[in-house]
């Protein structure tokens, strides 16, 4: 999933103020920039208390972006996320009401008030950005827009899970400690890729945090895929291949009961690697499918393999089903630090492979 964070601050960094009234930073040349950019991405979310201070519908309004999305076989709205630990959610709200998205909620418990009106997902408290971006891409996320507030915003970059990041500055609009509400400073590492533009006087600057490395990884990727058409179909596991990348770009392969009928993928990569003398840490591993994160056969899963030797990223292209088990390897990794990139565009494939067990 890609993961971009946008919103706009006062000179002084307020998101708000302490008004009973919703609080318009941007110019409106900023705010069409903004409407244009929701337009890009499959889900946006906002927090709970953005929701009850602004009521907002998240509707794209522009017909010509509505129709741009029909004809790239996307829903004319953006699927609809918001995050609380309270539940105080009204269902009259317009972010309910309003259009015909689908609109996730996820909370530390069940919510039956908002269960007519939301899909409730209940994530481990306290509420955590791995279990939001897992639990939208096992239901089709590819592209997240986070519009805050700022403990919201603050708990994608805490964790190292936003890929860009827009901020928005009205120079021309100061608030102070007496009239401020929330208040957000995005502070970068200096060596940070940025870019900067003037939109009705609003200072716009783009951070990119993670680069986008999709073409690189489609390309191992596949070759994962192709590790994984190499195993003999068994009825009490899937046909995973794996391909393991050190930094200094020496590649090891494997598959499923290469060498023993109890061995993974990724294990028969390792093996390989690690046989070779080489230093995992800093490696990325792609998978066919979402590491194991539980297994009787062997004492490690293989998402402990992954982080005990130390990898930086973790790349695969199907979710495992809920065959088996209840595998939570992609949150477990991302709850870790590990960097994790999921492309279902090639799923398709590995469900291809995996017909004989698939569910």
């Amino acid at each position: 999933m890609r993961i971009t964070l946008s919103f706009a601050t006062t000179a002084d960094h307020y998101l708000d103020d302490r008004s009973s009234q919703r609080l318009m930073i941007s110019t409106p040349e900023d705010w069409e920039d903004v409407l244009r950019l929701r337009a890009e991405y499959d889900a946006i979310l906002i927090g709970a208390e953005t929701l009850r201070r602004d009521n907002p519908a998240l509707l794209l309004r522009s017909e010509e972006l509505r129709e741009r999305r029909r004809a790239a076989g996307l829903k004319p709205d953006l699927t609809k996320v918001v995050v609380t630990r309270s539940g105080q959610l009204s269902p009259q709200a317009r972010f309910f009401t309003e259009g015909d998205a689908e609109r996730y909620v996820f909370a530390p418990r069940p919510l039956p008030a908002l269960e007519a009106a939301a899909t409730v997902i209940v994530c481990d408290e306290p509420i955590k950005a791995a279990c939001i971006v897992t639990e939208l891409e096992r239901r089709g996320v590819e592209r997240l827009l986070v519009e805050g507030g700022a403990q919201v915003l603050r708990m994608f970059l805490d964790e190292g899970l936003a890929d860009t990041v827009r901020w928005a500055v009205n120079p021309q609009l100061t608030l102070g400690a007496e009239q401020g509400g929330a208040r957000f400073e995005f502070r970068p590492a200096a060596d940070t890729e940025c870019r900067h533009e003037v939109l009705g006087g609003m200072e716009v600057a783009w951070y990119t945090l993670h680069p986008d490395m999709s073409d690189i990884d489609l390309r191992y990727l596949s070759e994962a895929i192709d590790q994984g058409r190499r195993c003999t179909p068994c009825a009490t596991s899937y046909c995973v291949g794996a391909v393991i990348v050190l930094p200094d770009g020496r590649t090891f392969t494997g598959h499923t009961h290469e060498t023993l009928p109890t061995h993974h993928a990724e294990q028969e990569a390792i093996r390989k690697a690690l046989d070779a003398g080489a230093d995992l840490h800093g490696a990325t591993i792609y998978s066919s499918m979402e590491p194991c994160s539980e297994r009787k056969s062997e004492p490690e899963s293989c998402t402990q393999l992954i982080l005990r030797h130390g990898f930086s990223r973790v790349v695969f292209a199907a979710y495992e089903p809920l065959h088996f088990v209840c595998c939570q390897g992609a949150r477990m990794l991302r709850e870790a630090g590990v960097e994790v990139r999921v492309y279902p565009s090639l799923a398709d494939e590995v469900r291809r492979t995996n017909a004989h067990v698939w569910k």
